[in-house]
């Protein structure tokens, strides 16, 4: 303790003795303390608005996608509905056309799951 209060006893006089070269560099070192504040506030509301931008990009290109997929999607739901009514109309055609042929292809196809049901 007695280091301490001899230090601070002797700071006014070094810094007389000095010219207060301990003052200036003090003072000095606080102007570069509060332009480094400044730079970094600046720098904060730079990565801010970059960020924001970013975001608000990312998001238009998200939802563009989105509404692309719901589009295609749409599209092959329509076009598998199509193709299932097609082939149901062509199943009906054969069967109107054929009904014997009909009749012993599904015997012949119960036959096989008969037997595939016994191994």
């Amino acid at each position: 303790m007695e280091k301490i209060v001899a230090s601070s006893l002797l700071h006014p006089i070094r810094s007389r003795r000095n010219g207060g070269t301990l003052h200036r560099i003090e003072s000095g070192l606080e102007e570069q303390i509060e332009a480094l504040r400044d730079e970094i506030a600046a720098l904060t509301k730079i990565a801010a608005k970059q960020s924001r931008k970013s975001g608000d990009r990312i998001r238009y290109q998200a939802a563009a996608s989105y509404d692309d997929l719901l589009s295609r999607s749409e599209d092959l739901i329509h076009d598998l509905q199509e193709g299932y009514l097609r082939g149901a109309n062509e199943v009906r055609n054969t069967v109107r056309r054929h009904p014997v042929a009909t009749i012993g292809a599904a015997a012949a196809f119960g036959l096989v799951l008969a037997l595939l049901a016994r191994r």
